[in-house]
Formats: structure tokens, sequence, C-alpha cells
């Protein structure tokens, strides 16, 4: 006779299958939220896990600081204000979005203008100050962007992954944290610049303990401006960093969706008149599609383009050199034929 299995022993392997995968599980999800809270401070830490995750993942490690951010704003209720606080919020917008409109986008990802390494670095580190993420990321996925835009590869199209992904869901999906450094071998030679890549939190993190030093100092030193450390926080850093990503990320939602196109780019790029104030030039999306390497967006006297006007006083200041214009057959294919 043939023998009959044991029903009990079934059932124990079973069981024992179960427990090896139920600690498997546990220990995936406890070897995960490590290594998330380890790039909080190491941006390269788990690189692997990073590049196997699902595209379209968000990272409930990558909201929680992002969701402090923005919760912090709200500090202001109990802090109050002052116009000493209130004008630091605004010049620190003004500042650092310069320094994502004219380093992190039209330098580092696309080249627009040459520079010295001391004034590299120096740029590098004013565009962390914005905390989006160091310059190689930055840069990295911004030439992804240019080379797949508006196709399924585009990891921040509103037309194929919808207006919300592109504004902000993109940014916290753990399959895009890491930094694409093949895309920008070209500055990711540079140590200090992988330096301020890797450790993104540092640049910010100095920033808000200045602001913070910065308005205490006020608050025991002239008190009749009625400034302290906490407010000057919440402005400086919370509130006007808050309104910084959310500028800037328009030219990534908004400006695919609405607005004017004047070249036939193959994709949806858009020239918006309003999103230009908004950021410095970048509003004028469409023109920036078309020739990208230019220092300046705003192709016509009537395009306002306040980076490309700072740009060239640094250009005569000798900081920057080598603006690179908009050829004149990509302006005359731009105008109304008559």
């Amino acid at each position: 006779m043939a023998p009959v299995p044991a029903t009990g022993s079934s059932h124990s392997n079973g069981y024992d299958k179960f427990i090896i995968m139920e600690k498997k599980a546990r220990n995936g999800w406890l070897r995960h939220a490590l290594l998330s809270f380890t790039r909080w401070f190491d941006s390269y830490a788990g690189g692997e896990e990073m590049a196997a995750a699902p595209e379209k993942k968000v990272d409930l490690w990558r909201v929680l600081p992002f969701l402090f951010l923005h919760l912090a704003c709200l500090g202001v209720l109990r802090v109050g204000w002052s116009p000493v606080a209130v004008w630091t919020a605004v010049g620190l917008y003004l500042v650092r979005m310069f320094g994502i409109t004219a380093f992190y986008h039209r330098y580092f990802s696309h080249n627009a203008f040459k520079a010295s390494r001391g004034w590299t670095f120096a740029f590098a580190a004013l565009g962390a100050s914005s905390v989006q993420r160091g310059p190689l990321w930055w840069a990295g996925h911004h030439r992804h962007h240019h080379r797949y835009a508006d196709k399924e590869e585009d990891i921040h199209s509103p037309v194929v992954h919808g207006f919300w992904w592109s504004h902000v869901g993109w940014i916290l999906s753990t399959r895009n944290f890491p930094t694409p450094l093949e895309r920008i071998k070209d500055f990711a030679r540079f140590p200090e610049l992988k330096f301020l890549d890797r450790f993104d939190i540092v640049v910010p993190v100095l920033l808000a303990g200045g602001l913070y030093g910065a308005g205490a100092l006020l608050e025991s030193y002239a008190p009749g401006l009625g400034t302290t450390g906490p407010q000057m926080l919440v402005w400086g850093f919370f509130i006007s960093t808050t309104v910084l990503f959310h500028a800037t990320s328009t030219i990534n939602s908004l400006d695919h969706l609405v607005g004017s196109k004047r070249y036939a780019t193959g994709d949806e790029s858009r020239n918006n008149g309003w999103l230009a104030v908004l950021t410095f030039g970048e509003g004028w999306h469409n023109n920036h599609h078309r020739y990208p390497t230019a220092a300046r967006q705003g192709f016509y006297w009537w395009e306002v383009d306040v980076t490309y006007y700072l740009l060239t006083i640094l250009s005569r200041l000798k900081i920057v050199h080598g603006l690179r214009p908009v050829p004149d057959a990509v302006r005359r294919e731009g105008l109304p034929s008559s």
C-alpha cells in the first residue's frame, strides 16, 4: 500500500512557510524604513532598492518631511509676523528662484553659459538652499525630461501622468529618488558637487539654523523690530520654501497644459506670461523646448525674462561668461509670416 501523507506534517510545513514569508516581509519593510530614514541624511543610501521600486509608488517616508514642510507654515498662527520676517521670506524666494532658474536649470541642466569651478560650487549651494534636492539630481532628471518630453518615459508629464503627479507626486516616488549620474557626467566628475548632491540636507539645515539665529539676535539686540527666531524660521524658511517649490513645479505641470504654442516641438510645452513673471522667465517654456541650450528663454524683447537680465549683469561682472544666444533662424521661425 502507498504511504498516507501525514496531515499534521503538511499543515506544519505550510505554517512554517507562512511564518518565514511573514518574517521576510517584516524584515523587508524594516529595511525599507531604515533606508528611507537614512536617505533623509544620505540621499545615496540604498540605490539598488530604489531602482527596483515601482515607478509610480509614492514613498511614505518621503511624504513625511514634505508634509512637515507644509504643516510648519501653520506655525505663523503662533509666531505672528514682522516686516523683517516677511521681507526675509520674499527676499529668499527671489534669490533662491534665481538659483533654480539660472543655475540648476540653465547652467547645470543645459550648459547655457560657463563659469569657474569655484563659482560653480557657489551656484550649486545656492540652488541646494531651495530644498529641491541636489544639483546633479535636479539637472539629471531635467535632462531626462527633455529627452522624452510628454512621452511615456517622461517622469513628470501632466499629459501622460496627470496634473498632480507632474506637480508633486513624481518627486515623492522611490523610483525617482536616486540621482541619475549617468545623465550628468559632465558635472558629476566634481567631488564637491557630488557631496552637495549626496548630502542635500546640509545647506537647507544651515539656512534654517542661520535664520533662527538671526531672529534670536534681533530679538535680543533690536526688540523694537518685533522679530524672533521662530518667526524668522517659519517665514524665512518654511513659508518661503513651500511657495518656491510650488511656483517652480508649475513649469512641470501648468506650463504643459495652459498657454500658447509658438513652435511645433513635438510636445505640449507652452508659453505662459503669468508663469514667466512668477518664475523669472521660465514660463516661456515652448521657446525653451525649441532651443533648450540658450541662456535666454524670453526670445523677444517683449517676453520678460528676469533670469536672463541678471545673467547679463553677472556676465559683465565676469562671474559667468559665454552666454549662449538664441540663433537668428530660431527667432525668425517664431515670428508670424507676413
